[in-house]
């Protein structure tokens, strides 16, 4: 078990080591500095000719908007129509179906608001055409998406009185080109080497040590599954994820899979400080996030190595842990690190099942999603801690009798409605989704139209409604990891889930930006002895008791009624 803990440790360690230069570079990319990947630009300029922009054009924060919302909407149609018809176009060797129009509409928003949560199984839901052209294409434009608003948002704190945040089209072809694709090709690479398949051949027939024969599907898995993890998305080219041994083939691809995942989310956060130079201010929110992410993963760690107390009080011993639904070959307490990063991040990938963890490892998975705030994924972790910081500001603003200031701007009745409301239409579509799956079940069970719950919903009770409850909660924040037992390729979950996904993706985007644009073009105002230091420990738990007093109070009654009642019904 200690060897475990140390792979888990040294896992973060080299995360953090990594995510130090990256930081640096990352900044470098986007204030226009001399870097090593300026071999691109060439490729760059032809994007730009060909699709006719200006990547010099400044745009306020209303056409910065306008542009990413525009883009995202045409990936949605394409996206939506491939999937309708995939069955019709080439390259299915193994003759995968048509999706119906509802899974269609739920797998088309879900990869393009880098959710990735698929009602189908990976291998058999789709063709390699749509693997690659739908899903990996998407995988990297919304990233890219993600990161690009990310930076809207540093130029806006870096200049003292601007309209300006950039030209959203050249920051997000620089993302592409200069991040996303230079960091998966090292990690697709690593993956190839080590087993997984980047072949273009159907399924194989193999014979197993028993003499049976089975099927095992293959295909161009290696860069799907690099972007996946880089992008934070964590749609699985195989239905189970990384828990598949072709996916995720041994514990240095594990490893290099958690690093993948939180090494831009973290980047990010070193990058904020060397883009707007303040790098203090980045280190105060790095401690704070870090702080939340231990929080979470001590406690699941440590009850995944305990194990159930219920089967330790049949007399049957537990040297392993909780090893159902987990991986021998990683073990509990790593798929329970892997469990908090992958919903701390939003990325999603599973190396276990989710629905097979302790009570308590899933109340936490649940609040690292209900938070979406430590580290998130490529772009909008920052964005959503952003709206954290705004309530932050007016709180302290408040106890001190002043308008409240953030880095130079007055925060004033607009930014902080606009902060209350994403943070209010968050909850609610998390918990009136919840709601409207649990009446579905209590009064709609033996409707002859309905589809009968029994059919998607297999455990009762404290742990039934948890399922529910993670779907909704997966789903607003971007995430896309579920409990399996919760079966859901129906119409119902389908359309519920994909509007959940499209609310959960854009309005913490369209928030934090519009709160930026309107800051940015007010008057500076130089610091003074009355001033709140942002960069402070002081202001940092401030920000952390905002968290958790904002979440505590938003949702405590349906954690009540899911986790925290099943961790009780067992100890």
């Amino acid at each position: 078990m200690n060897t475990e803990l140390i792979g888990i440790i040294v896992s973060f360690l080299l995360t953090v080591l990594l995510a130090f230069p990256l930081g640096k570079y990352i900044a470098k990319v986007f204030g226009g500095e001399k870097t090593w990947t300026d071999f691109m630009k060439p490729v760059e300029r032809l994007i730009y000719k060909i699709t006719g922009i200006n990547p010099a054009q400044a745009m306020t924060w209303k056409e910065f908007l306008k542009a990413m919302l525009t883009i995202n909407m045409l990936w949605l149609v394409y996206a939506f129509f491939m999937f309708l018809y995939q069955a019709h176009l080439p390259m299915n060797p193994d003759g995968n179906p048509n999706m119906t129009a509802d899974l269609s509409f739920n797998t088309a928003i879900s990869f393009v608001v880098n959710c990735n949560l698929q009602d189908y199984s990976g291998e058999s839901g789709v063709t390699y055409l749509t693997q690659l052209f739908v899903i990996t294409f998407l995988q990297f434009v919304s990233a890219a998406t993600g990161i690009a608003c990310l930076v809207a948002l540093f130029n806006g704190l870096k200049q003292k009185t601007t309209n300006n945040l950039g030209n959203f089209w050249q920051i997000f072809t620089v993302s592409i080109t200069r991040i996303l694709l230079p960091l998966c090709i090292v990690v697709a690479v690593l993956l190839a080497f080590n087993g997984s398949p980047a072949s273009y051949d159907g399924k194989d027939t193999i014979t197993t040590l028993q003499g049976d024969t089975m099927q095992v599907s293959r295909g161009p898995a290696a860069g799907m599954i690099a972007i996946k993890h880089i992008g934070t998305n964590g749609g699985g080219w195989f239905g189970a994820n990384s828990a598949h041994p072709l996916e995720n083939p041994n514990y240095f691809t594990n490893m290099v899979e958690i690093i993948g995942q939180a090494l831009i989310p973290i980047s990010l956060l070193f990058a904020l400080g060397f883009y707007i130079k303040r790098k203090k201010f980045a280190y105060i929110i790095f401690g704070v996030m870090t702080l939340g992410f231990l929080c979470l993963v001590i406690p699941t760690v440590i009850t995944e190595i305990h194990g159930n107390p219920l089967i330790a009080k049949m007399g049957v011993a537990q040297l392993t842990g909780a090893m159902e639904g987990k991986e021998v070959r990683f073990g509990p307490a790593a798929s329970g690190y892997w469990s908090i990063l992958t919903t701390v991040i939003s990325t999603g990938s599973v190396n276990s099942m989710h629905d097979s963890s302790m009570a308590l490892s899933g109340l936490m998975q649940i609040l690292a999603m209900l938070v979406n705030g430590f580290y998130g994924g490529c772009g909008v972790g920052i964005l959503n801690y952003f709206i954290y910081i705004i309530i932050a500001v007016f709180i302290s603003g408040l106890m001190v009798g002043r308008t409240p200031e953030f880095l130079g701007h007055k925060v004033e009745a607009r930014e902080v409605k606009i902060a209350a409301l994403v943070t209010l239409l968050s909850a609610f579509i998390i918990k009136a989704g919840t709601a409207l799956a649990a009446y579905y079940v209590v009064h709609h069970a033996n409707a002859d139209w309905a589809v009968k719950p029994g059919a998607w919903l297999n455990n009762p009770g404290y742990h039934g409604f948890t399922e529910m409850l993670y779907q909704y909660t997966s789903s607003n924040a971007n995430n896309g990891s579920g409990l399996a037992g919760l079966t859901a390729n129906n119409p119902f979950w389908n359309i519920t889930t994909g509007f959940a996904m499209i609310l959960g993706r854009y309005l913490p985007i369209i928030g934090p930006i519009a709160i930026i644009g309107l800051m940015a073009n007010k008057k500076y105002v130089p610091e003074s002895a009355g001033t709140l230091k942002v960069d402070s420990v002081t202001f940092g738990m401030m920000t952390f008791a905002v968290i958790i007093i904002v979440t505590a109070l938003s949702y405590f009654p349906p954690l009540v009624l899911g986790p925290i009642a099943e961790y009780f019904s067992i100890h």
